[in-house]
């Protein structure tokens, strides 16, 4: 049976959330933790996962086993263990070396939107990844992902893009991630029947005010004025 999903988070009992931004519909899976994690509205983490220092955008589907921001050692000191920098742990009085977390924390990972992490991929701090991207299980992304390429291997390289450079562009343009909650149900049908190309045509300068923040604040340029969002068609019953 479908879990019913609402504007309030959805977060397993044994889930671990710290100082993170749950948007609406979304939900966190068992074991899973986050850290100072902003989650975008309609994404969901399946059970243990680590994610710490990220944004994270609308409608992302991240697997079970996924690394994203994972600590690191110090490798050019004469020792890299736990104890260099966790010193309060192992000698009464030291202080753990705050410079080192605070370097992680710098390091934030940004996700787009409509992106999916397969099971187990590890994204390491720093990296970018862009809106429409796809990271194949078991992944080590060690570099920043183009929207809409799928990236596999350790290190993660591209195996291909998901849609031609115009349709991806079109995509950013209309940003279907930003319409609302009402939009969405009225497009249900098409994004379940209608090519990518058939919907962009059905949907061109359909954009709502968030949609035409989004959009310049991601710089895609091309984009026309919005028009009325067509109305979803009644199923007729038999």
């Amino acid at each position: 049976m479908t879990r019913e999903l609402s504007t309030t988070a959805l977060v397993d009992p044994t889930a671990s959330v710290g100082d993170s931004r749950l948007g609406a519909y979304t939900e966190v899976g068992a074991r899973t933790k986050l850290l100072e994690v902003e989650l975008g509205d309609y994404s969901y983490i399946v059970n243990d996962s680590d994610i710490a220092y990220a944004s994270i955008g609308k409608f992302c589907s991240i697997a079970a086993m996924t690394r994203v921001n994972p600590g690191n050692h110090p490798m050019h000191r004469a020792s890299q263990s736990h104890f260099t920098y966790r010193a309060g742990a192992y000698f009464p009085g030291e202080e753990d070396e705050h410079e080192f977390f605070a370097w992680r924390r710098s390091h934030r990972v940004v996700v787009g939107h409509d992106v999916w992490i397969g099971h187990g991929a590890v994204i390491l701090p720093g990296r970018t990844i862009g809106t429409g991207a796809v990271i194949a299980a078991g992944a080590i992304v060690t570099k920043d992902v183009p929207a809409y390429t799928i990236v596999a291997g350790n290190p993660a390289r591209p195996v291909r893009q998901r849609f031609p450079d115009s349709i991806a562009q079109r995509l950013q343009c209309l940003a279907w991630w930003d319409w609302r909650h009402e939009q969405l149900h009225a497009a249900l049908d098409d994004f379940r029947a209608l090519s990518v190309a058939d919907f962009l045509d059905k949907y061109k300068g359909v954009v709502s005010g968030r949609a035409r923040r989004s959009e310049l604040a991601a710089g895609v340029q091309g984009c026309r004025p919005g028009r009325s969002f067509p109305r979803r068609r009644q199923r007729q019953s038999a």
